[in-house]
C-alpha cells in the first residue's frame, strides 16, 4: 500500500447573519459536485500571500456571495482531513461572525451557483458538512445568548480599517 503525502491548507470565512424580527438568517451556497449531487455550505475560502485571517474572510465572503460584511466577532475554527491527489491535506477553517452593509446576492461570484438566505432552524437539513451544521448551531446559540441580555464581542480593529468591510457591489 502506497504511503499518502501530508500537507496542512488554512482558509477563513464567515456566517452571515441578518435578523427579520426575531427570525435570524444566515447565508449559504450551493456547489454542483459531479457524481455526488450538490453540497450546501458556507462561504469560505484561501488567503492571498500576505493577507490575515480577517481580510481573507471579508474577501472571501464578498466574492462568494455578493455581500459587503463586517465582522462582528470571531467563532470557532473547523478542522478535518481529506485526501486529494495522493495527499492527505489536514484543513483549518477560521470563521467569523459577520453582518452585512450591503451588496447583493444576485452579484455572487462562479463559485456558488446560488446563494441564499435561510433561516438558522433550517441549516441541520440543508448544510451538507456535520462540522458546518455544529458550528451553524454554535452560533445560534451565542446569537440566542446575546438575545438574553449578553453584550456583544466588540469586532476588533483590522488592517482594512474600522469596521472591517470589504469589497462586494452595492
Amino acid at each position: 500500500m502506497a504511503r499518502l503525502r501530508s500537507a496542512t491548507a488554512t482558509s477563513a470565512g464567515g456566517i452571515v447573519v441578518r435578523h427579520e424580527g426575531t427570525v435570524p438568517y444566515l447565508v449559504v451556497g450551493m456547489r454542483r459536485r459531479d457524481r455526488d449531487g450538490v453540497t450546501w455550505t458556507l462561504p469560505k475560502g484561501t488567503p492571498h500571500a500576505g493577507e490575515t485571517r480577517e481580510a481573507t474572510a471579508l474577501r472571501e465572503v464578498a466574492e462568494e456571495t455578493g455581500l459587503v460584511v463586517r465582522i462582528t466577532e470571531p467563532l470557532a475554527s473547523i478542522d478535518y482531513t481529506f485526501v486529494q491527489h495522493g495527499t492527505r491535506i489536514h484543513k483549518s477553517v477560521h470563521y467569523f461572525l459577520m453582518e452585512p452593509v450591503g451588496g447583493d446576492l444576485a452579484h455572487h461570484d462562479h463559485e456558488f451557483e446560488e446563494v441564499r438566505w435561510i433561516r438558522f432552524d433550517e441549516a441541520p437539513s440543508l448544510l451538507t458538512f456535520d462540522t458546518e451544521r455544529a458550528l451553524v448551531a454554535r452560533a445560534a446559540a451565542a446569537l440566542a445568548g446575546r438575545s438574553n441580555g449578553s453584550p456583544a464581542t466588540e469586532a476588533p480593529e483590522h488592517a482594512l480599517g474600522s469596521p472591517a468591510v470589504i469589497g462586494g457591489q452595492e
